[in-house]
């Protein structure tokens, strides 16, 4: 086949670091979600949705065929820290980060979770919330490492 063709969904979360509620005001806050969507799209990942609370970020994106999600991840935190900065200046990311993959047929949920999570963290902690993630795709994991 001389045409090469991707279709992988990712929903991707980190936490700013000890989940420091950094993004607590609203406009900082879609500053950040917007930012990191023009990241992703310049490494050809176009988000599909983008959403958070006070202390973390969730994004629904397509992963590009030439980008990897060590890089992509690498990149969004990167490029997003230096741009928190001015606004906060001792903001950081999380060391860690979780990424699922997202069959076709569960985008519209994963869409509508992410765009949710304010009525999410009502109920739920951010590390509750990602423990049932991680539960939800069998994944293990040790609470020593996965708190930073």
């Amino acid at each position: 086949m001389p045409q090469s063709l991707s279709a992988v969904r990712l929903h991707v979360v980190f936490s700013t670091k000890d989940r420091i509620p950094y993004l607590e005001d609203e406009q900082i806050r879609a500053e950040a979600h917007a930012y990191l969507g023009g990241i992703a799209k310049r490494l050809d990942c176009p988000p599909i949705v983008i959403g958070g609370w006070t202390d973390h970020v969730h994004l629904l994106l397509n992963l590009g065929r030439t980008t990897s999600q060590a890089d992509l991840i690498k990149e969004l935190k990167r490029a997003s820290s230096i741009f928190l900065k001015p606004k906060c200046p001792q903001f950081a990311w999380q060391s860690g980060y979780a990424v699922f993959s997202v069959d076709p047929t569960n985008m519209d949920r994963t869409r509508n979770y992410i765009a949710n999570q304010a009525q999410h963290h009502k109920e739920d902690s951010f590390q509750d919330e990602f423990r049932r993630l991680l539960e939800e795709h069998s994944l293990s994991w040790d609470e020593r490492y996965i708190w930073d």
